[in-house]
């Protein structure tokens, strides 16, 4: 039998609430646009359910850069679309060398159906090791239109 000890990864901060990442305490937030109303604060906060809105239309990024290393095990990420039908595409991809290099973890694109609104909830089981940078891309419409991107909310663990 072959044996080998290996050292364990020490999670540098505990989750917060139920297991979620306190990421006020945790990461700096890169935002390339925010609706003043609606922060990107307000999709990353544990408690808040404003959610964020980017104030441009187009293709935009969230992106989190932690203070220390983290291990992720869990990323949950839900949106909401409540007027209009469109095509919509995001990119999830995580760096350990301070966003120098990407590694993709998903690529997923859905079509919201308006009236009345859809909300697609992605979760995701991962085990992801000193991530320095975990960047969020959001294509809010593929179609070519003037949709604006948004974020209901983004929970790590």
């Amino acid at each position: 039998m072959r044996k080998r000890l290996i050292t364990p990864t020490p999670e540098t901060v505990r989750p917060h609430g139920d297991g979620w990442l306190n990421l006020e305490r945790t990461a700096a937030v890169e935002v390339t646009s925010e609706e003043e109303n609606f922060p990107v604060e307000s999709a990353l906060v544990l408690g808040e359910t404003r959610g964020w809105r980017a104030a441009i239309p187009g293709t935009q990024t969230i992106r989190l850069v932690f203070d220390q290393p983290q291990r992720l095990r869990h990323i949950l990420l839900v949106f909401e679309e409540t007027e209009t039908t469109r095509p919509q595409e995001f990119v999830l991809r995580w760096s350990s060398d301070s966003g120098r290099s990407f590694r993709e973890i998903v690529r997923q694109q859905w079509n919201f159906s308006s009236p009345g609104g859809v909300r697609e909830i992605e979760d995701y089981a991962v085990d992801l090791v000193d991530v320095g940078v975990l960047e969020l891309i959001i294509v809010p419409d593929k179609s070519g239109g003037e949709a604006r991107a948004s974020l209901v909310k983004m929970r790590l663990s």
